[in-house]
């Protein structure tokens, strides 16, 4: 049976670091590989040229460069792209582009499913089936890139990058949090994706005990996807609160460790006699009057 190759974009800058090492290289070797990685149009090692050929051939009898190859491609009259991009176990994955003049926002998925039941999310009739692993959810970020730069420049709306990352696609990001983590450290890494973290959001639904690691271990922004003003509402159109009770959320986001400068992003989607009276209004402006933050209202 043929050994397992390890896939290098699953790994963060020190991971490689320490992989080379183990197959009896200096440091800086991992540091070069990772310079390489996320290269438009490196596929393989036989490209790095600033390897020694010998740790070439050694790299590409234990190790791979995966990539995301075919994804199912769909327009939107409005410029939106949806990406359907097949998985090496046959399960697909949805990412969405919303691209606008000035930037092109990457709405990526961090889940095969979801295990939230949200009442107004299609992704809840899928049932959660398994978490993405690091370069599953780096790779969306890939292809999308390769796709802007393959675009005729007429076709563009926005620049030929992916400038800015959601994550709220299918699944809940918090999770699948050290897999979360580790990509989000490739993406910021200089030498991987080079992405600043303050255009990279992470969205949860509010799963009130890791939402301090994530601010602790990464400087990206907060949303949280609210859409109620009391448990009564917000049991019903989300489970998750019969868990973390909005009151726990919202304390969890009053002591949330980000940078001053910073404000948490609450989403609210209105629906029609649920949660969209005035009464309502008044409410979500008294229950966030001392967090720091700003209001998505989805209509």
């Amino acid at each position: 049976m043929d050994k397992e190759k390890t896939d290098l974009r699953n790994l963060t800058q020190d991971e490689i670091i320490c992989y080379v090492e183990d197959l009896g290289q200096p440091a800086f070797r991992g540091r070069q590989i990772m310079s390489w990685l996320y290269r438009p149009g490196i596929t393989d090692f036989s490209a790095m040229t600033d390897l020694a050929k010998k740790f070439r051939i050694l790299l590409t009898e234990n190790a791979r460069i995966s990539r995301f190859d075919n994804p199912v491609i769909q327009r939107s009259s409005d410029g939106c792209v949806k990406f359907g991009f097949p998985l090496d176990d046959n399960k697909i994955i949805e990412s969405v582009l919303i691209p606008e003049p000035d930037r092109n926002t990457l709405c990526v998925s961090s889940q095969v499913g979801c295990a939230m039941n949200c009442s107004f999310c299609l992704t809840a009739t899928m049932g959660f089936l398994r978490n993405l692993t690091p370069s599953e959810i780096v790779n969306q970020v890939v292809a999308v890139g390769d796709f802007l730069r393959a675009e005729p420049k007429g076709k563009l709306i926005g620049p030929d990058r992916v400038t800015n990352i959601v994550f709220m696609g299918m699944g809940e990001p918090l999770n699948n949090l050290d897999n979360l983590i580790k990509a989000i450290s490739i993406i910021t890494e200089q030498r991987g994706l080079d992405m600043t973290s303050r255009r990279i959001t992470v969205s949860t639904c509010g799963i009130v005990p890791k939402m301090e690691r994530l601010g602790l271990e990464t400087d990206v922004n907060l949303a949280i996807s609210l859409h109620a003003v009391n448990d009564k509402t917000r049991d019903l159109l989300m489970p998750v609160n019969t868990r973390h009770s909005l009151s726990e959320l919202l304390e969890a986001c009053r002591t949330y460790p980000m940078a001053k400068r910073k404000r948490i992003m609450f989403e609210y989607i209105l629906l029609k006699d649920i949660n969209d009276s005035d009464e309502d209004a008044q409410q979500l402006a008294n229950i966030l009057r001392d967090i720091p933050c700003k209001i998505n209202l989805l209509p």
